[in-house]
């Protein structure tokens, strides 16, 4: 796998109305695939037999609604597409893309899919970006980790002033990000393959927002949905060490090393990692004003602090503080992380 297509996602042909095998109509090839996605166990089969649908005919959910109702043929293919759902592949993967706040992105295997809760996180580094450029500043914000380059690209696209970079270490998500980048080139997002731990080292103080969403997963926490458990890419999960918290200790590290004083850090961690987190930013004396903000479920989602203008130095070599990818919970070549099979 590449990293660039799954051979079925967003570059698959609309199946427009051509009829499916025996010529089903559109309501009772959905009232199906609702069916066998309820017995498989998907939370929420309506809304993706829906989806699935509208991918293949290249409508909205609400079009394919509409389709219904004045009698449509149900397009081509979709049963193939519905017995996949049914085997767990996850939603994103079948119809290539991924909403995220205003943005859509392609992804597939080799990527994280980026979720809901995440646009919280996002939602504070762009409100920060918005207060600056309100202050007649050009904010400068980084996103570790980007993934497919969700937060990224909110950024850039709500926050046109805002000059944007973009950190990941891996190198089929940093393919879908550049994809995603080509895609959305009216919101220029600066893209670097690169660790983390010791990217931009020429912005070293000069940034106003680092936002991240790192994988911070504890190696005992192995997640229960098949979508995530066998599809997201591991070194994107798993964040290292016996809490999880290593991956975002090396965030820290490298957000006191690139914001100015007064920058503000934006972190998402797990509800249950929530006062660790704290404390580790806490720890590292770079930090004012650390606290803790809820998710729109309420749900504790995220650490968020200001860079002090006066601190301790900080070490030289981040790698000493984290012997890790800053993306994955070991080096490269250690063949406990593979990426997730495809």
């Amino acid at each position: 796998m590449s990293g660039k297509d799954n051979g079925r996602g967003a570059d698959a042909p609309p199946g427009g109305s051509s009829p499916a095998p025996g010529g089903s109509s559109l309501t009772d090839a959905l009232r199906e695939a609702e069916r066998i996605l309820a017995t498989a166990g998907i939370a929420t089969p309506r809304a993706d037999a829906e989806l699935l649908a509208g991918h293949l005919m290249g409508l909205g959910r609400a079009e394919v609604r509409a389709a219904e109702i004045l009698g449509r043929a149900a397009p081509a293919n979709l049963m193939d597409l519905v017995d996949e759902r049914a085997r767990r592949i996850p939603l994103q993967h079948l119809t290539g893309r991924a909403p995220f706040r205003g943005v859509d992105l392609a992804v597939g295997p080799g990527v994280f899919v980026p979720r809901p809760e995440t646009e919280s996180v996002a939602q504070v580094a762009i409100d920060e970006a918005n207060r600056l450029v309100a202050a007649g500043r050009q904010p400068l914000v980084v996103d570790l980790c980007t993934g497919s380059g969700a937060i990224a690209l909110a950024v850039a696209a709500e926050v046109p002033a805002a000059r944007v970079h973009a950190v990941e270490v891996d190198p089929l998500a940093h393919a879908w990000a550049e994809r995603n980048a080509r895609e959305h080139a009216r919101s220029p997002v600066t893209l670097h393959l690169a660790d983390a731990r010791s990217a931009l080292a020429e912005l070293d103080g000069q940034v106003d927002v680092v936002v991240s969403n790192p994988p911070y997963v504890p190696p005992d926490a192995v997640p229960v949905d098949p979508e995530v458990r066998d599809h997201d890419p591991r070194i994107a999960l798993y964040g290292g060490g016996v809490d999880g918290l290593d991956v975002p200790r090396g965030v820290v590290l490298a957000a006191a090393r690139l914001l100015a004083p007064g920058g503000l850090l934006v972190m998402e961690h797990a509800d249950v990692q929530a006062e660790a987190v704290r404390r580790l930013a806490t720890a590292s004396g770079a930090f004012t004003e650390v606290s803790t903000r809820a998710d729109l479920g309420g749900r504790d989602r995220m650490v968020v602090a200001r860079r002090a203008s006066e601190v301790p130095s900080t070490p030289t070599d981040p790698v000493t503080a984290v012997d890790r990818d800053v993306r994955g919970c070991a080096a490269p070549d250690d063949p406990d992380v593979a990426h997730s099979p495809s």
